[in-house]
């Protein structure tokens, strides 16, 4: 059974990921227009918890990883498409951070 050590760098990814979206949620949420940021929040907590969720599996060598992978490399995508769209540098750096999970994922899913 292959685990953390076989694929360090998605579980890396993952975690980088997870720990950048909740900063970008939690910027989004000290801003002046909360409700134009509502769907960027949205989807900064649930690419958070996917992310962490998927680090977990692969650490443990999960029958369901590659699985995760997938759905992950979705979540990392929308949430990238998302964070685009703001010109604040936190969502910039989570679109950026997406895309490298979103990658190591689909590597992973392969």
């Amino acid at each position: 059974m292959t685990g953390y050590h076989q694929n360090k760098s998605c579980v890396d990814a993952c975690l980088q990921c997870a720990a950048i979206c909740n900063h970008c949620a939690s910027n989004c949420l000290q801003g002046d227009n909360v409700e134009m940021m509502a769907r960027c929040i949205q989807l900064d907590m649930e690419c958070a918890a996917v992310c962490y969720a998927t680090a977990q599996v692969i650490s443990i060598g999960g029958q369901t990883a590659k699985e995760l992978c997938r759905i992950c490399a979705d979540i990392c995508d929308a949430c990238a498409d998302e964070c685009n769209k703001h010109k604040n540098s936190h969502c910039k750096e989570c679109a950026e951070t997406c895309r490298r999970c979103a990658e190591e994922c689909r590597k992973m899913a392969a």
